[in-house]
Formats: structure tokens, C-alpha cells, sequence
């Protein structure tokens, strides 16, 4: 079986997931930041605008994952466990992976955030987790419910280091789990992917 990225015990001065696991801002607090400062909400999503009016549109305590997936029919994005612990819900936000679940929709105003339907279907790393499966890896995706997140996570981390090594992958994937343990194909996929975007450049 392959090992889980996860691991129980870290060492001190390891590099973080790029994945940002920040705690959920007071609800309150933005609440009432919400209602005193800003009427209207613009959220930029894959290259086209959205407004939305607080209070009747969307309130101030909805999550950005509720928002893409509920109000805006962005669906590729997955809602777990909803509150940080899977990475399913994995978008960019700025060129960032964040887990959108964590993020209320009012925080994201003025931001750039894209979600797996803004990858064109010839990306490289979709093309990589789409083509894998071969002996001692196997495939990258089994039910696919996880995918979404892994190929964002992926995306962020080749944007920002187009040669990651293997441990610069797991530890950049560390925040996903996958039910189906396709672990080492979701590593090689990613390999796979750099390579892709050697190949035609560079570029991502």
C-alpha cells in the first residue's frame, strides 16, 4: 500500500504546505466589518466578475467554498470535511492554493481566484493526472472526489517551483487525503507535470 503523505511527526524546520490551514477568521468580527464597510461584494473568478449585495445576496458568515460551489455553480471545487482538513476544496487565491472553506466570501474582494474550471483542458497537469498509470504507482485518481483539490495544490506548487523535487511534492500535497490511497500516482502525476511544462517552455 502506498505511504499516506501525511506524516505523524514532522521535523522542525521543514518547509510548510503551500496550502495556507489558517484558522477562520471571528465570524463576529467580520460580521460587523461587513456590514459597516461594504454593501456590495465583487469576486473575480477565473477571469470574470461577480457582484453579489450583502445581506441579500450572499451574508457575511458564507464560506468562499459555499459561494463558488452554491451561488456561482462551480462545482469542480468539493466540500468535505468543511473545516480544513482534507484540502478538496482547494482553489488559487492570488496564485495561492488556500482551502476555500477556510475563507469567508467577504474576504475575498480584490482578489484573483481561480477554480479547476479555469485551467484550460490541455493543462499540463490536469494531462498528468489524467494520463497516469504505470507499474509501481498507479493511477492518480480512483473516484476522482479529491482530484480537484490535488490538481490545484499541484498547479501552485509548479507555478512557484516548476522542478519540485519529490519531497518538495509531498510536502506541498501534504494537506489532501486521498480515500482511495492514490497517493504515489498523485506524486508521479505531478513529476509527470513538470516534465509537461518543461517540455512546452516553461510555462504553466
Amino acid at each position: 500500500m502506498p505511504t499516506k503523505f501525511r506524516s505523524k511527526t514532522r521535523v522542525k524546520t521543514a518547509k510548510k504546505p503551500l496550502v495556507k490551514k489558517t484558522s477562520r477568521t471571528p465570524v463576529k468580527k467580520l460580521m460587523a466589518a461587513a456590514s459597516a464597510q461594504m454593501e456590495i461584494v465583487q469576486l473575480k473568478v477565473n477571469g470574470r466578475s461577480y457582484e453579489f449585495k450583502v445581506g441579500t445576496d450572499i451574508t457575511p458568515s458564507m464560506t468562499l467554498s459555499y459561494v463558488l460551489r452554491e451561488k456561482l455553480g462551480y462545482t469542480g471545487l468539493k466540500v468535505a470535511c468543511d473545516e480544513g482538513a482534507c484540502g478538496a476544496c482547494t482553489v488559487l487565491f492570488d496564485g495561492q492554493a488556500i482551502l476555500s472553506c477556510l475563507k469567508l466570501a467577504v474576504e475575498a474582494q480584490g482578489h484573483e481566484i481561480v477554480t479547476i474550471e479555469g485551467l484550460p483542458q490541455d493543462d499540463p497537469v490536469i494531462t498528468a493526472f489524467a494520463e497516469q498509470c504505470e507499474p509501481g504507482y498507479g493511477t492518480a485518481l480512483q473516484c476522482g472526489f479529491c482530484t480537484p483539490g490535488f490538481v490545484m495544490s499541484a498547479k501552485a506548487l509548479l507555478n512557484e517551483k516548476p522542478r519540485p523535487t519529490l519531497d518538495e511534492i509531498k510536502e506541498a500535497l501534504s494537506g489532501h487525503i486521498c480515500r482511495c490511497g492514490c497517493y504515489a500516482g498523485v506524486a508521479q502525476a505531478v513529476r509527470h507535470a513538470s516534465e509537461k511544462t518543461a517540455a512546452k517552455g516553461g510555462e504553466l
